[in-house]
């Protein structure tokens, strides 16, 4: 059987072909025309639908592989003059190793204001710059040694003597080393315990799971005054983004219904507050959402500050009741509601991608120039407002000229856009509100890199403490500080944190060690 040619036709051109059927055709005839016409447009559309939401099911279970204009459309990208090239050979020089051991190696017969052995006339002086050679090793995330301290017993008396312990050893088998790395290994880079376990088993240094358990709780209870001090920095960032992912914790999942208080599900919720240069990633794991979690750490944010700029989707359940904010919605969340389309709406996808690439192209454009909160919003009302008007226009003619039906799947994205406009525009008006929610679904990776190897946690309290090590160990990550270094350091001074928590942040604590030293 030949397969027909698809031909496009929009609803004022089906109605338009139906009224000169109905003049040219008896009235029966009509009807079965009509029918026809209705049960094809009705197939037509169900395919459509069924097309973006196998689409979405893709992207669910497989991830959005890339959501570029340029790829969305199948088009090959152009190279423009601002694209920069990439460079390099990929390999890390050695200032990245920032905290390799250096072991300075002297020349073995020659040493500063000696004779040259070349010319014999001059006199080697010191280069600024060394010859550098970098060499890797490898062990065990956790090593260990054994202290056998020598046993001298009396033949005559029977009085044992036991050699002394080497001094700096400590009186605890697991050092503050320790249980920084367990952590991060566990929360930073989503290695659940049981691997630890038969890695560590393997390599000949056992260290159940159960161990690392109470090692880690051990840790938390010692530096989650850390935790509670980031949640209340938090509070006075200038913009807050949030949004939520699904995790499971064994004893509420497992719980009678008798005994269940609220709802049952389960979310993470992520928060980036950002203040000035300082950016602090914070975990909150429960039966709340995002906006309640929000609520929570806004009730810490000072009386004196205004409300703060959120960003997140056009989620109801992402808003705090409590407390007023200046809401700012994500335009590609918006944009992605296009994106799923495409394949069946091409030509109105390009225009709306086409004028969001513009719009993102005079942002990064900003971000490459310097500019302050006062300069980009400027730059953005002269270079963008332009362009989101006219979307808006577009978006409102496809709905009232019905070019688009309002209960496709095309309609759905374009009623979204237009109900949250204000919202996705807050760019245009208010300095600092930025365009998307992109930095929080990045920090919220990390808990689903968690969720993804780990499945589940058993317990509230096991949550807890991955939400506390996950906000330290990404707020490190965002602040440029070594977290491995910051976790080991709190245990170590632990007594001082807790008389001052906000001198031991992970962008001043560096400072707070060198003064402990002295």
């Amino acid at each position: 059987m030949k397969i027909p040619k698809r031909l496009d036709i929009t609803e004022k051109q089906m109605e338009a072909l139906l009224a000169r059927a109905k003049k040219l055709l008896s009235e029966k005839d009509y009807e079965i025309v009509k029918g026809m016409a209705d049960t094809i447009s009705f197939l037509s559309r169900s395919a459509d639908k069924n097309k973006a939401h196998i689409q979405k099911l893709v992207a669910m279970l497989f991830g959005v592989i890339n959501e570029k204009t340029a790829k969305v459309l199948k088009q090959k990208k152009q190279k423009d003059f601002k694209e920069k090239e990439i460079k390099g050979h990929g390999r890390n020089g050695s200032s990245a190793y920032s905290e390799a051991q250096k072991i300075e190696i002297p020349h073995e017969s020659l040493k500063p204001k000696d004779k040259c052995p070349a010319c014999n006339k001059g006199r080697v002086y010191d280069m600024r710059e060394p010859g550098i050679i970098v060499r890797i090793t490898g062990q065990a995330p956790l090593s260990a040694k054994v202290y056998e301290l020598t046993k001298l017993r009396c033949n005559l008396c029977g009085q044992i003597f036991t050699a002394r312990s080497p001094e700096g050893i400590g009186d605890e088998k697991y050092d503050s080393a320790s249980g920084a790395m367990i952590a991060l290994l566990k929360y930073g880079s989503g290695l659940p315990f049981n691997r630890l376990e038969s890695l560590q088993e393997s390599l000949g240094v056992p260290l159940p799971s159960s161990t690392q358990w109470e090692i880690v709780e051990q840790v938390a209870d010692k530096i989650n005054v850390v935790y509670r001090e980031l949640i209340r920095k938090a509070a006075q960032g200038d913009v807050i983004h949030n949004d939520d992912t699904v995790v499971k914790i064994l004893s509420q999942i497992n719980l009678p219904d008798k005994d269940r208080v609220g709802r049952k599900g389960i979310f993470t919720s992520g928060f980036l507050s950002i203040a000035g240069d300082t950016k602090i990633a914070l975990f909150f794991t429960g039966h709340n959402h995002a906006g309640e979690n929000m609520a929570k750490i806004l009730a810490k944010r000072s009386d004196d500050l205004g409300p703060v700029i959120q960003m997140c989707d056009g989620l109801s359940r992402n808003i705090p009741k409590e407390f007023k904010t200046i809401l700012s919605n994500c335009l590609t969340h918006a944009r992605r509601g296009f994106v799923e389309v495409n394949e069946s709406f091409p030509k109105e996808v390009e225009f709306v991608l086409k004028t969001l690439e513009k719009v993102y192209e005079n942002d990064a454009f900003t971000k490459e120039s310097n500019m302050d909160p006062e300069q980009r919003l400027k730059y953005h009302q002269e270079n963008s407002a332009k362009l989101m008007k006219d979307l808006n226009v577009w978006l409102v003619s496809q709905l009232e000229d019905k070019k688009i039906e309002p209960n496709s799947i095309l309609g759905g994205a374009i009623s979204y856009m237009l109900k949250h406009f204000k919202g996705l525009t807050l760019f245009l008006s208010i300095p600092k509100a930025p365009l998307d929610n992109n930095l929080c679904e990045q920090i919220l990776k990390r808990a689903i890199l968690h969720r993804k190897n780990s499945l589940f946690y058993k317990t509230e309290t096991g949550a807890y403490v991955g939400d506390l090590f996950m906000s330290i160990i990404h707020t490190c990550s965002l602040c440029k500080a070594n977290p491995f270094q910051y976790l080991k350091a709190l245990q170590e001074n632990s007594s001082l944190i807790t008389k001052n928590p906000e001198k031991w942040m992970p962008w001043n604590f560096q400072e707070m060690l060198a003064t402990a030293k002295e």
